[in-house]
């Protein structure tokens, strides 16, 4: 099936990076706390959960759509209304479980607070430029992957070349993904670093495996 090209490899490198998460896991400074009556080891697994399900859910949904026209049997002309809002539910699920994760595993980087706040506002911009760059430039609908609904249309749209997509045109994994490190260079949190880790490290999987295939069979180039 069209949908699992390249998919062999997004989980043999999935299947590294949470054994490499799971090593470093066992150091006990990354397993200190809880919070919510929640420990820092479910806290983590669940911000490891969260990106998983939805880069998955994002496979068959967009791929799904795109070579089997799922989405909108199922749903009508409501499907990409639909896979918006699931979008989002799951996007948001994101930050909060590394927002827990860092509260329960707080203060376990034992240098000066200010040092945190120093970075975390050095991440800050770029995410900020980005959010400015997609509502301007972008559009949410393409961020939303609107090019697997309606190929055809899409084809005729020129890539953006504005705002910090003059710079790069995958600034939202290269940017976007910093607000995700921000939980834990505030709260000095190791394990919510780790997981900030894994899941910058993830969206390349989703796009080299995923998005990037999928780009070049709607497009029949890349960006």
């Amino acid at each position: 099936m069209k949908i699992f090209n390249k998919q062999l490899l997004h989980f043999i490198v999935l299947i590294l990076l949470l054994v490499g998460i799971y090593l470093i896991f066992q150091n006990q400074d990354f397993q200190a706390g809880q919070f919510l009556s929640i420990s820092t080891s479910n806290w983590l697994w669940i911000s490891i959960a969260v990106p998983i399900l939805h880069q998955v859910y994002a496979l068959f949904a967009w791929r799904g759509q795109l070579h089997y026209n799922w989405m909108k049997r199922i749903f009508g002309e409501r499907a990409f209304l639909v896979w918006g809002i699931s979008f989002f539910v799951l996007f948001a699920a994101r930050p909060i479980s590394v927002i827990g994760l860092a509260i329960s595993n707080r203060y376990t980087i034992p240098i000066p607070t200010v040092f945190g706040v120093i970075l975390a506002v050095l991440c800050t911009p770029p995410v900020i430029y980005l959010a400015y760059s997609i509502h301007k430039f972008f559009g949410i609908e393409r961020a939303l992957g609107i090019d697997h609904f309606e190929p055809e249309e899409s084809k005729k749209r020129p890539f953006v070349r504005e705002g910090i997509f003059r710079w790069t045109p995958n600034a939202m994994y290269k940017f976007g993904f910093l607000a995700l490190w921000i939980p834990g260079l505030l709260l000095l949190s190791r394990t919510a670093l780790l997981s900030a880790l894994f899941s910058h490290l993830y969206i390349w999987v989703h796009f080299y495996f995923t998005e990037l295939p999928d780009m070049r069979y709607i497009y029949g180039r890349e960006t």
